[in-house]
């Protein structure tokens, strides 16, 4: 195995462990646990069941029947009333309570009438002839003796010593088939530590009862799964869907399913020969149909006043429970963000008697371990030596295969195997090894923008470097208007001579990164290093419409740049320096040139030539940066002093040379009126007015004793007075 290949290999390794580590539970990742409970979600919406054949019809308490029967909770004898009506008129099978009835019925005012009574024998006489026609409780208790009611009632989790006393009478726990050698420890159910149950009157008289509360209600508050048991001191009690599927059974007792062995997590309650699958913590997954309105709703005033239709409840399992937002029983489920809960109730319930409740079992674990180690296996050992193309094609299929064998397993066997994690490593895998190869591949490409970025800017590299874009720019010949630079340290050769080879070698590596730098900052192209003169052009190989411009900005940039450098070479005991700049633009040819044996991209052209005579000039005039009138008219953003008008070596025509400012906006008004005061002697001094050009430059000079512009100008003053230069002439100085 080569290096590269361990590389690989090691980083999968570490992938697939962390997410088996979170499938195992050593760790918990917040991102797997969200796409996998998406991936349920989603299974959900696409698979939603057909309803039961027996009818099941939701007896809402909802906004129209509150404005009708007035404000929950409403007197005992309309229930009552509503209880009868179902059963009496409309022949329900059955009728689940999704309410809870914990404090005694004071509708009727009995409290307050038992209070005047106490001082008024005839009222405490009359009270007693009256008081079962006022007792609602009673007559609901009546209506639910006469009738097959189960009622509802919830638990509470947390400390029994801190939370507050139970209130209620809980029903009878339900009855336990155990498996043969059952350890009370081996059941991992939800401990209630409170509960909130219904009258001792009502609940004595009741078919039943079962909890509504859900403990186990997942960390993004979805109701997924409801737990069928929780425990309460050492008794067990069943959920309000349970208590209706035995009630619907005949009653019979709950048969805990334990595999044998070493293996003993709960996985499914039996009812007679229904199967419901749970989990480890008795917790069954919530089989839904559908959205809210899935089941049959039927106003509860409807039914109180007969008004409802007599084939929707005709042999229906009734629950009655509240969709009004304002008695806050509402949830969020995978369909949903707003869901009424008793209509959670009647999916559990469905799934139960259609025998739709899918199943995840803790064994599970075990064949997503097995998947997952197949996957990091199949894709280590292929994906290594497979191009991109089939890399992609082989990471596809495996998904595609994981998602179709987790659908089988979803639709024919009730299954829920994890879908997230697979996906989430093959996804990982693939892009490991594409982007590891994507690398390795490209090594010898960024060892080549490395190198030639050293000299190019990085635009030409980049397109030099995509192989899919070979003919986005041109390396042969073309003219186009640019601007060259000449940079040159002044008395290199003294300077030389006073450093050894290695120092001097240091010296010219610290001088020329800075200021390759500075150009390439400016969009320049490094053409080439003469020893310590350096030679850069713009406006190729990218054309830059503000060539000029950049030009400038690299060279101003330059000499600052060599001030900060000379206090780093002063420390170090070394020379400082100082360059020169020339500066041009016009029309030049540029490309690829050169020999069989070596080529170049350079330019050429008579605008080169003089970009180099420039520079030579900088000695004569003592200015750091000589720039052409080429180049002040091509870059109007910045200020420059008019240094001479000259007649350079090898051009017949004059050229006016100047000397950039900077930026006009970045100068001070001071700068700005001194350049217009110089621009007026010097069109004096070209009209032989030498009296008031040199008032004008000895001003000038006062205020700056240092340029040496003006020094210049005066001497040639008092030349040109003793030896004036004739009615000809033009102003030219020959260099």
């Amino acid at each position: 195995m080569d290096k590269h290949s361990a590389i690989r290999l090691g980083a999968g390794l570490v992938i697939f462990l962390l997410i088996v580590g979170h499938s195992t539970g050593l760790w918990h990742s917040v991102l797997l646990e969200r796409l996998e409970n998406m991936a349920y979600d989603t299974r959900i919406a696409m698979t939603l069941p057909e309803l039961p054949e027996q009818p099941i019809v939701i007896v809402d308490i909802n906004d129209a029947s509150l404005a009708e029967e007035g404000q929950w909770p409403w007197g005992r004898d309309r229930l009552a009333l509503l209880v009868d009506h179902l059963f009496d008129t409309y022949d329900a099978r059955l009728l689940g309570i999704d309410v809870v009835f914990a404090e005694r019925d004071e509708s009727a005012g009995l409290r307050a009438l038992e209070a005047m009574a106490r001082d008024d024998p005839v009222l405490a006489e009359r009270l007693r002839e009256i008081r079962p026609a006022l007792d609602g409780d009673r007559h609901l208790a009546a209506a639910i003796e006469r009738h097959p009611v189960i009622l509802g009632y919830y638990f509470e989790g947390g400390d029994p010593d801190a939370v507050e006393p139970p209130v209620g009478t809980l029903p009878a726990p339900v009855p336990l088939r155990l498996p043969e050698g059952f350890d009370d420890g081996e059941l991992a159910l939800p401990q209630a530590a409170r509960y909130g149950a219904n009258l001792a009157l009502l609940q004595n008289n009741a078919a039943g009862a079962g909890f509504f509360d859900n403990p186990l209600v997942d960390s993004d508050g979805v109701y997924r799964r409801v737990p069928m048991l929780q425990r309460y001191g050492d008794s067990y009690y069943e959920s309000l869907s349970l208590a209706m599927a035995r009630a619907l059974l005949g009653q019979p007792p709950v048969e805990l399913v334990m595999p044998g062995g070493r293996y003993r997590n709960l996985e499914e309650l039996r009812i007679r020969d229904q199967r419901i699958p749970v989990d480890a913590q008795g917790a069954a997954l919530v089989s839904y149909h559908g959205g809210q309105g899935t089941f049959p709703y039927v106003s509860a005033a409807d039914v109180i006043h007969q008004r409802a239709d007599p084939a929707v409840l005709d042999d229906a399992i009734v629950l009655l429970g509240a969709s009004a937002p304002g008695l806050l029983d509402l949830r969020t489920t995978p369909l949903q963000n707003v869901f009424p809960g008793v209509e959670i109730h009647a999916n559990l319930l469905a799934g139960m008697l259609a025998q739709e409740i899918r199943h995840r079992p803790a064994y599970t674990l075990g064949a997503e371990v097995i998947l997952l180690t197949l996957i990091f296996l199949v894709m280590s050992l292929l994906l290594a030596t497979l191009p991109a193309l089939w890399m992609a094609g082989l990471s596809a299929a495996l998904a595609g295969v994981t998602v179709l064998g987790n659908l089988y397993a979803w639709s024919f066997g009730h299954w829920v195997l994890p879908l997230a994690t697979p996906l989430a490593l093959i996804v990982l895998l693939f892009v490991l090894h594409s982007a590891y190869g994507y690398f390795v591949e490209a090594r010898g490409k960024r060892a080549i923008k490395h190198l030639f970025g050293q000299y190019v800017p990085p635009e030409l590299v980049d397109e030099m470097s995509r192989a899919d874009h070979p003919d986005a720019f041109a390396l042969e010949g073309e003219s186009r208007d640019m601007t060259v630079l000449f940079s040159d340290v002044r008395d290199f050769t003294a300077l030389s001579e006073t450093m050894s080879a290695h120092e001097l070698t240091q010296l010219m590596n610290a001088y020329l990164t800075p200021m390759t730098a500075a150009i390439h900052r400016h969009r320049g192209t490094i053409d080439k290093y003469i020893g310590d003169a350096i030679m850069a052009f713009w406006g190729a190989p990218m054309t830059d419409a503000d060539h000029a411009t950049h030009a400038v900005d690299a060279a101003l940039e330059m000499q600052r740049r060599l001030q900060q450098l000379n206090q780093a070479f002063t420390a170090r005991g070394w020379p400082a320096l100082r360059i020169g700049a020339g500066i041009n633009s016009g029309e030049m040819n540029v490309g690829n040139m050169g020999s069989a044996f070596r080529m170049a991209y350079t330019v050429m052209g008579d605008a080169v030539n003089l970009g180099s005579r420039l520079e030579a000039l900088t000695r004569h005039y003592e200015h750091d940066i000589l720039v052409s009138e080429n180049t002040v008219n091509a870059a109007p953003q910045h200020v420059f002093r008019e240094v001479d008008l000259v007649r350079v070596r090898g051009k017949d025509q004059p050229v006016t040379v100047f000397e950039p400012l900077g930026r006009r906006a970045e100068l001070d008004a001071q700068v700005l009126e001194d350049i217009e005061h110089y621009h007026r002697a010097i069109k004096r001094f070209r009209q032989q007015r030498w009296e008031l050009a040199e008032k004008a430059l000895l001003k000038l000079r006062e205020q700056d004793p240092a340029q040496p512009l003006y020094t210049m100008y005066l001497e040639r003053i008092g030349n040109y007075r003793l030896h004036p230069p004739g009615d000809d002439w033009d102003g030219v100085y020959a260099q």
